[in-house]
């Protein structure tokens, strides 16, 4: 019977935890049927099934963090239909269907169960006769009853009668209670020395929640509530009226793992803060012809189809910038005490799931046209929201845009991507006062503005390098059309 290992789904992972199995005992799978979610460390990917067959056994709970090549699910040959009822002849007793050995009434219930039921609305009286011969073939093949292959008629029991002296109860002494319960007090289970204790400190046994072994609320359970209740609150618990609703008493705390997605963005995180020294610079920008530019390709046939935003044009903007500030798009390689320059941008988008932080990438996006960008950015942004960013699309970034505009937020000092040697953070746009110079007469006019904020690695990019990167960018989204100078 084939056993489906654990596979590692990307480069380095070592273990993984079942979240949801999409089948269960009994089921019939074709190869390539999803079968189960796991999530690693980078991301949720829903496995296929590398068998066909009958589900026999998952071997791993939901909840459960396995390693690489541990078996999760067996998967065997599809069963056979069961057999039809048969009707019993008890003149020959090979009939019946038994084995030396073998006592039917050890056989499956769950086996029985669809003959009776396929029995029930057309009984005939051969049927009827089969299924009341049956009962007593069983008998006599019960431990304690006939051990030969001889039938047992039918006007005798099936298993002999035993009799036996009638055997007298044994008297029960009756039993007071030295003290009445009440209803909350039998529920709860505490020592004497707590009971005195809570009923000294006025405190209530059965609003408690008990902490000791098999469900017993402890001495501290009770010095817990009594430390956390004021006079005020106790008076109000005395006296209660319709004006003041009774408190919650649900835990003060809860506590989550970390795993997942969320232990590997909080290990790449302090890695990339305490190796590479970080540098972050602001700028504020007028973005109203950017706005302009997206209301009309909006209107634009070929973008009917695609989600058109201003994130697309400073994603644009990020890779024409790369050009003229190469380093920006490299790697410093520790071990090898090298930078590495990229050709190409792998543009990273910083993606925010309940399961934590994701960054998947663009591949090649220097490459891409603007309606080819936006498409890419749609499924991209798709596939996070639902949890299903996968590995493979994580991997390999060199640059990175978190956008914290879209919570209302005006800028950050973002964190570098492992393996990357910058991030830009793109702020909320926002219509502010600005100040235009029209034919050499200042004036203030309502304008749309964001903030973008450069982190970079300051061991291989100075100052004037992610400098002039950052203005570029700023110059793009000022004015869109001069993006035709890059």
């Amino acid at each position: 019977m084939p056993e489906y290992l654990l596979p590692d789904v990307g480069e380095g992972l070592i273990e993984a935890e079942i979240v949801t199995w999409k089948v269960k005992v009994g089921d019939v799978v074709a190869i390539n049927d999803i079968v189960v979610e796991i999530e690693t460390a980078k991301s949720l990917v829903e496995l296929p099934s590398p068998y066909a067959g009958e589900v026999t056994d998952l071997l791993v709970a939901e909840g459960e963090t396995v390693s690489v090549g541990t078996p999760i699910i067996a998967i065997g040959e599809k069963a056979a239909a069961p057999a039809p009822a048969m009707e019993i002849d008890l003149s020959n007793p090979a009939a019946s269907g038994r084995v030396e050995g073998e006592s039917l009434v050890g056989r499956n219930k769950a086996e029985r169960g669809p003959q009776r039921r396929a029995r029930k609305g057309s009984v005939t009286p051969a049927s009827e006769a089969a299924a009341n011969t049956q009962m007593q073939v069983q008998g006599a093949f019960a431990p304690g009853g006939a051990q030969s292959q001889d039938v047992v008629p039918a006007d005798e029991p099936a298993v002999p009668a035993v009799s036996a002296a009638p055997v007298e109860p044994e008297p029960v002494s009756e039993f007071v209670p030295a003290q009445a319960l009440t209803s909350d007090e039998v529920r709860v289970l505490a020592k004497p020395p707590v009971r005195k204790l809570a009923k000294d400190l006025g405190i209530d046994l059965a609003s408690l929640r008990a902490t000791g072994p098999n469900g017993t609320v402890t001495r501290a359970d009770v010095e817990a509530a009594a430390n956390s209740s004021s006079p005020v609150v106790e008076e109000v618990a005395q006296q209660p009226s319709r004006d003041h609703a009774p408190r919650s008493t649900g835990e003060r705390e809860t506590r989550e793992p970390i795993k997942g997605v969320r232990k590997m963005m909080a290990s790449a995180m302090v890695g990339s803060a305490f190796s590479a020294p970080h540098v972050t610079e602001w700028v504020t920008v007028d973005v109203t012809r950017t706005m302009e530019l997206v209301d009309r390709l909006k209107q634009r046939r070929e973008f009917r189809d695609v989600r058109v935003s201003p994130l697309l044009v400073l994603a644009r903007a990020v890779t024409l910038a790369v050009r003229r500030t190469p380093e920006i798009n490299s790697f410093w390689d520790e071990a090898a005490q090298e930078v590495v320059l990229k050709h190409y941008v792998n543009l990273g988008i910083a993606a925010a799931t309940p399961r934590g932080l994701v960054v998947p990438n663009v591949k090649d996006a220097q490459d891409l046209t603007l309606l080819e960008l936006a498409g890419e950015l749609n499924q991209l942004t798709a596939t996070a929201r639902e949890g299903k960013t996968q590995p493979a699309q994580m991997s390999g970034g060199t640059f990175t845009i978190t956008n914290v505009g879209v919570f209302g937020v005006d800028a950050g000092t973002p964190i570098i991507n492992p393996g990357e040697s910058a991030i830009l953070c793109f702020g909320a746009i926002k219509k502010q006062p600005w100040v235009v110079t029209t034919d050499g007469v200042d004036e203030i006019v309502p304008r749309q503005v964001t903030t973008l904020a450069l982190s970079f690695d300051h061991r291989h990019i100075d100052g004037e390098k992610g400098s002039r990167f950052l203005a570029d960018v700023a110059g793009i989204l000022e004015d869109p059309a001069s993006a035709l100078l890059f």
